[in-house]
Order: C-alpha cells, then sequence, then structure tokens
C-alpha cells in the first residue's frame, strides 16, 4: 500500500467567523492564513481552504448506503481509534445533530470501521472514519 499523501480542497463556506469556531475550535483544527473572504486549515494533516460563496451552498444529494442516506458530497478524515471515539463524545457533549450517528459499520468483518456524519454550520457534510487495522482501509 501505498504512503498516503496530504492534499488540499477548496469548498463553500457562508461566515468565516463561525467556520472559524467550527473546524479551529471544536474540530480542533490549526488555522492558517485567512482574509475576509477565505480562511485555511489544517485538517487533519491536510489543507482545507473555506471560501465565503454562499451562493454556491447547496444542500447535497444523498445516496442509500446500508439502509442510511449518506450525502453524495462530503469529506472527511481517518482518524486513529481512539481520536475517532474522542471526537465523537466530543460532538455529542457539543450537542451537533448527526446525519449518521457515530457507529461501527461492517462489524466482523473485512473492511470494519468506525463511521460518522454530520454538517459544518454551512451545511457541508463531514465523514469521520476509524479503522482498528489501517490495512482495511482500501480492503475488498
Amino acid at each position: 500500500m501505498s504512503q498516503f499523501k496530504p492534499f488540499h480542497l477548496a469548498f463553500p463556506i457562508r461566515d468565516i467567523e463561525e467556520t472559524r469556531a467550527f473546524y479551529g475550535e471544536l474540530l480542533g483544527c490549526e488555522i492558517g492564513r485567512s482574509t475576509e473572504k477565505w480562511i485555511d486549515f489544517n485538517f487533519f494533516g491536510h489543507q482545507l481552504s473555506a471560501h465565503v460563496k454562499p451562493e454556491e451552498l447547496q444542500l447535497a444529494k444523498a445516496n442509500e448506503v446500508d439502509g442510511k442516506h449518506v450525502p453524495v458530497r462530503h469529506f472527511g478524515a481517518i482518524l486513529p481509534w481512539e481520536e475517532w471515539h474522542a471526537l465523537a463524545d466530543k460532538l455529542k457533549a457539543h450537542g451537533i445533530e448527526f446525519i449518521i450517528e457515530p457507529y461501527i459499520r461492517f462489524k466482523g468483518e473485512v473492511g470494519e470501521q468506525a463511521t460518522m456524519f454530520f454538517l459544518d454550520p454551512a451545511g457541508n457534510a463531514l465523514e469521520f472514519k476509524s479503522f482498528q487495522d489501517a490495512t482495511q482501509i482500501f480492503a475488498k
């Protein structure tokens, strides 16, 4: 398996300050450069650039996956097992409304993973996953 490398993702938001609070304070992402129109974050080792473009925001369409409605347009991160559970607990404590509550998918099967979906303040869908066995990330 090849080494993971950082990526860059740009996405629309409504407001710099609510985005700064959500990604910086709640999710704990280091804040990089910013202006009144955009802000960069270190999103678990990857660069996110949030741009104020409210006209670009739209509710993500969903597909049914395992009986759950998964937003088609989403992004997120794969975290270490304990970090994923700590984040899930923190989000629950902050009253985050989940699209898909934290749960273990494929329990006891190939690709077993912890997963959860929720929205940021602008309505962008995020998915966080974790694998106890990292070799299972791309297992078939």
